[in-house]
C-alpha cells in the first residue's frame, strides 16, 4: 500500500518531529508512507473573508500539484464524518481489496482547506468536533493509519 500525506506548512516542534517519525518507522513494515509538505500561506490577524479564501486557493494549488492521478483522495476536515478506528481499519481494507492501493491524505493548515479540495475528496473525514493545531493533527493520523493497519493485521495494539 502506498499512502502520501499532503500537508500545509512545516513542523517545528521537535518533540512532535520525534512522534511523526517514530510513527513513520513503525508505518515501514505495513506501507510505503510519505508526507510532502506545501508552503503555508501567512494570514495576519483581522483577515478579512476575502483575502482568507484567496489564501486558501494559493494553498490548494500546491497541495493539488501533488495529487497522484487514481489516487483515493481522502481530505481531513471538520465538516466530514467520523469513524471509529476498527471503522477506519475496515475502510482501508475494503479499499485495498478493491485495488484502490494508492490513498492520499490532504491536512490543512491553519486556515483549513479549500472547499474545492472538499469537493474533490473520495472521503471528508472528521476526527472530533475539536479542533486540533495541524502539527500536531499530523501525528494523530499517523497513529491512526498504524493502529488501522495493526487491526487488519491482527496483530495487538489497538485496545
Amino acid at each position: 500500500m502506498q499512502i502520501e500525506i499532503l500537508t500545509v506548512g512545516k513542523i517545528k516542534e521537535q518533540y512532535l518531529a520525534a512522534g511523526i517519525a517514530e510513527y513513520l518507522k513503525r508505518l515501514s513494515s505495513y506501507a510505503n508512507v510519505i508526507i510532502r509538505e506545501v508552503k503555508a500561506e501567512k494570514a495576519p490577524e483581522g483577515i478579512s473573508v476575502a483575502a482568507e479564501a484567496q489564501l486558501l486557493e494559493e494553498e490548494a494549488g500546491r497541495l493539488e500539484a501533488l495529487i497522484k492521478s487514481g489516487t483515493y483522495l481522502i481530505v481531513l476536515d471538520l465538516a466530514g464524518g467520523q469513524l471509529t478506528s476498527l471503522q477506519l481499519a475496515a475502510r482501508l481494507d475494503s479499499l485495498a481489496t478493491a485495488g484502490k492501493s494508492h490513498l492520499t491524505f490532504i491536512v490543512g493548515g491553519s486556515l483549513g482547506l479549500s472547499p474545492r479540495l472538499r469537493q474533490r475528496a473520495d472521503l471528508c473525514l472528521s476526527f472530533s468536533a475539536m479542533t486540533f493545531p495541524h502539527q500536531l493533527f499530523r501525528l494523530m493520523l499517523l497513529e491512526q493509519i498504524y493502529r488501522a493497519l495493526k487491526i487488519n493485521r491482527g496483530e495487538p495494539y489497538h485496545k
